[in-house]
Protein backbone atom coordinates (compact mmCIF):
# COMPACT_ATOMS: atom_id res chain seq x y z
CA UNK A 1 0.00 0.00 0.00
CA UNK A 2 1.62 3.52 -0.59
CA UNK A 3 0.17 5.92 1.52
CA UNK A 4 1.49 9.70 0.86
CA UNK A 5 2.79 11.73 3.80
CA UNK A 6 1.91 14.92 4.30
CA UNK A 7 5.28 16.40 5.18
CA UNK A 8 8.37 17.20 3.83
CA UNK A 9 10.58 16.57 6.15
CA UNK A 10 13.34 14.13 5.48
CA UNK A 11 13.88 12.92 9.28
CA UNK A 12 10.38 12.56 9.77
CA UNK A 13 9.68 9.97 6.53
CA UNK A 14 13.03 8.14 7.65
CA UNK A 15 11.36 7.20 10.87
CA UNK A 16 8.03 6.42 9.93
CA UNK A 17 9.23 4.39 6.52
CA UNK A 18 10.91 1.94 8.98
CA UNK A 19 8.00 1.82 11.70
CA UNK A 20 5.78 1.22 8.71
CA UNK A 21 7.76 -1.11 6.68
CA UNK A 22 6.48 -4.38 8.62
CA UNK A 23 2.81 -3.49 6.71
CA UNK A 24 4.17 -3.71 3.77
CA UNK A 25 3.67 0.32 3.37
CA UNK A 26 5.78 2.85 1.42
CA UNK A 27 5.45 6.69 2.15
CA UNK A 28 5.99 8.90 -0.45
CA UNK A 29 6.71 12.95 0.75
CA UNK A 30 3.86 15.41 -0.69
CA UNK A 31 7.12 17.18 -2.35
CA UNK A 32 8.03 14.07 -4.61
CA UNK A 33 4.21 14.19 -5.87
CA UNK A 34 4.47 18.19 -6.41
CA UNK A 35 1.54 18.85 -2.96
CA UNK A 36 2.47 21.70 -1.57
CA UNK A 37 2.26 22.43 2.01
CA UNK A 38 -0.98 22.83 3.79
CA UNK A 39 -1.87 25.53 5.81
CA UNK A 40 -1.52 25.08 9.67
CA UNK A 41 -3.68 27.12 11.36
CA UNK A 42 -5.02 25.55 14.38
CA UNK A 43 -3.99 24.91 17.84
CA UNK A 44 -4.10 21.66 18.74
CA UNK A 45 -2.01 18.87 17.08
CA UNK A 46 -4.91 16.63 15.99
CA UNK A 47 -6.61 19.43 14.19
CA UNK A 48 -3.61 20.24 12.19
CA UNK A 49 -2.76 16.70 11.38
CA UNK A 50 -6.09 16.62 9.70
CA UNK A 51 -6.06 19.82 8.06
CA UNK A 52 -2.37 18.25 6.09
CA UNK A 53 -3.72 15.00 5.46
CA UNK A 54 -7.10 15.93 4.04
CA UNK A 55 -5.46 18.38 1.62
CA UNK A 56 -2.49 15.60 0.85
CA UNK A 57 -5.11 13.08 0.14
CA UNK A 58 -7.26 15.25 -2.01
CA UNK A 59 -4.37 16.60 -4.11
CA UNK A 60 -2.75 12.94 -4.75
CA UNK A 61 -5.96 11.21 -4.78
CA UNK A 62 -3.95 8.40 -2.48
CA UNK A 63 -4.51 7.60 1.00
CA UNK A 64 -2.45 9.46 3.80
CA UNK A 65 -0.77 9.97 6.58
CA UNK A 66 -0.19 13.18 8.77
CA UNK A 67 1.97 13.77 11.71
CA UNK A 68 1.43 16.80 13.84
CA UNK A 69 4.12 17.20 16.65
CA UNK A 70 5.93 19.61 18.99
CA UNK A 71 7.76 20.28 22.62
CA UNK A 72 5.21 21.20 25.17
CA UNK A 73 6.98 22.57 28.02
CA UNK A 74 5.78 23.02 31.09
CA UNK A 75 7.20 25.84 32.41
CA UNK A 76 5.45 27.44 29.40
CA UNK A 77 1.94 26.74 30.30
CA UNK A 78 2.62 23.47 27.68
CA UNK A 79 4.03 25.92 24.93
CA UNK A 80 5.34 25.94 21.94
CA UNK A 81 2.95 23.39 21.36
CA UNK A 82 1.99 23.08 17.62
CA UNK A 83 4.46 26.22 17.27
CA UNK A 84 7.20 24.56 18.24
CA UNK A 85 8.85 24.08 14.16
CA UNK A 86 8.77 27.77 14.08
CA UNK A 87 10.11 28.54 17.86
CA UNK A 88 13.39 30.48 17.00
CA UNK A 89 11.60 32.63 14.56
CA UNK A 90 9.75 34.30 18.15
CA UNK A 91 13.09 35.42 19.19
CA UNK A 92 14.69 36.68 16.30
CA UNK A 93 16.20 33.48 14.89
CA UNK A 94 16.07 31.94 11.40
CA UNK A 95 14.06 28.96 11.46
CA UNK A 96 15.68 25.70 11.87
CA UNK A 97 16.29 22.80 14.74
CA UNK A 98 19.61 24.37 15.99
CA UNK A 99 18.49 27.82 16.46
CA UNK A 100 15.16 26.25 18.25
CA UNK A 101 17.37 24.12 20.74
CA UNK A 102 19.26 27.25 21.49
CA UNK A 103 16.17 30.02 21.64
CA UNK A 104 15.18 27.36 23.87
CA UNK A 105 17.76 26.70 26.26
CA UNK A 106 18.30 30.82 26.34
CA UNK A 107 14.24 30.51 28.09
CA UNK A 108 14.82 28.17 30.26
CA UNK A 109 17.87 29.94 31.73
CA UNK A 110 17.37 30.37 35.42
CA UNK A 111 14.42 28.12 35.46
CA UNK A 112 14.28 24.94 37.58
CA UNK A 113 11.11 23.41 36.51
CA UNK A 114 12.68 21.95 33.20
CA UNK A 115 10.03 19.27 32.52
CA UNK A 116 9.16 19.22 28.88
CA UNK A 117 7.19 16.41 26.77
CA UNK A 118 7.34 15.70 22.92
CA UNK A 119 4.13 14.98 21.61
CA UNK A 120 3.22 13.16 18.00
CA UNK A 121 -0.47 13.26 16.60
CA UNK A 122 -0.71 10.72 13.22
CA UNK A 123 -3.91 11.28 11.50
CA UNK A 124 -4.41 8.67 8.31
CA UNK A 125 -7.23 8.97 5.40
CA UNK A 126 -8.21 6.40 3.13
CA UNK A 127 -9.50 9.53 0.59
CA UNK A 128 -9.82 13.14 1.36
CA UNK A 129 -13.51 13.05 1.87
CA UNK A 130 -13.05 10.10 5.19
CA UNK A 131 -15.31 10.46 7.61
CA UNK A 132 -13.47 7.88 9.83
CA UNK A 133 -10.27 9.22 10.18
CA UNK A 134 -7.37 7.08 12.30
CA UNK A 135 -5.92 9.32 15.35
CA UNK A 136 -3.10 8.17 17.46
CA UNK A 137 -1.21 9.71 19.76
CA UNK A 138 2.41 9.63 21.38
CA UNK A 139 3.64 11.23 24.50
CA UNK A 140 7.25 11.10 25.74
CA UNK A 141 7.79 12.83 28.77
CA UNK A 142 11.13 14.21 29.79
CA UNK A 143 13.43 17.21 31.34
CA UNK A 144 15.17 19.62 29.42
CA UNK A 145 19.20 19.80 29.58
CA UNK A 146 21.72 22.68 30.13
CA UNK A 147 22.88 21.82 27.02
CA UNK A 148 23.13 19.82 23.84
CA UNK A 149 23.90 16.01 24.35
CA UNK A 150 24.40 13.35 21.72
CA UNK A 151 24.65 13.20 18.19
CA UNK A 152 21.72 11.22 16.91
CA UNK A 153 17.88 11.96 16.00
CA UNK A 154 16.74 15.82 14.91
CA UNK A 155 14.99 18.65 16.34
CA UNK A 156 15.29 18.89 19.77
CA UNK A 157 16.21 14.78 20.60
CA UNK A 158 20.34 16.40 22.18
CA UNK A 159 18.23 18.02 24.93
CA UNK A 160 15.16 16.14 25.75
CA UNK A 161 16.87 13.98 28.33
CA UNK A 162 14.77 10.59 29.49
CA UNK A 163 14.99 9.26 33.08
CA UNK A 164 14.43 6.24 32.31
CA UNK A 165 17.01 5.49 30.36
CA UNK A 166 19.71 7.89 31.91
CA UNK A 167 20.32 9.85 28.04
CA UNK A 168 18.68 11.78 25.66
CA UNK A 169 17.34 10.67 23.07
CA UNK A 170 20.11 11.71 20.52
CA UNK A 171 22.04 9.34 22.24
CA UNK A 172 20.12 6.50 21.85
CA UNK A 173 20.48 3.82 19.02
CA UNK A 174 17.37 4.44 16.59
CA UNK A 175 15.61 1.19 17.28
CA UNK A 176 15.44 2.08 21.07
CA UNK A 177 14.47 5.60 20.19
CA UNK A 178 11.85 4.37 17.29
CA UNK A 179 10.44 2.37 20.04
CA UNK A 180 10.07 4.64 22.91
CA UNK A 181 9.75 8.29 21.23
CA UNK A 182 6.39 10.12 20.47
CA UNK A 183 6.17 9.27 17.22
CA UNK A 184 7.25 5.99 17.89
CA UNK A 185 4.30 5.02 20.12
CA UNK A 186 1.78 7.14 18.29
CA UNK A 187 3.14 5.18 14.86
CA UNK A 188 2.89 1.34 16.93
CA UNK A 189 -1.10 2.49 17.91
CA UNK A 190 -1.79 3.62 14.27
CA UNK A 191 -0.25 0.44 12.62
CA UNK A 192 -2.48 -1.64 15.08
CA UNK A 193 -5.63 0.78 13.90
CA UNK A 194 -4.63 0.07 10.27
CA UNK A 195 -4.53 -3.91 10.52
CA UNK A 196 -7.44 -3.54 12.56
CA UNK A 197 -9.45 -1.30 10.26
CA UNK A 198 -7.54 -1.36 6.70
CA UNK A 199 -5.84 -4.67 6.31
CA UNK A 200 -8.00 -6.96 7.78
CA UNK A 201 -10.43 -9.05 5.80
CA UNK A 202 -14.10 -9.84 7.40
CA UNK A 203 -14.44 -13.38 7.90
CA UNK A 204 -16.62 -15.67 5.81
CA UNK A 205 -20.11 -15.95 7.70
Amino acid sequence: MKLVLASNNAGKLAELQALFAPLGIELVRQSELGISEAPEPHRTFIENALAKARHAARESGLPALADDAGLCVEAFGGLPGVDTAFYATQFGYEKGDANNVRALLEQLQGQSDRRAALVSTLVALRSADDPEPLVASGRAPGLITEQPIGDGGFGFDPVMYLPQFGKTFAELPTAVKNANSHRGQAAQQMLALMRERWLTLPEKA
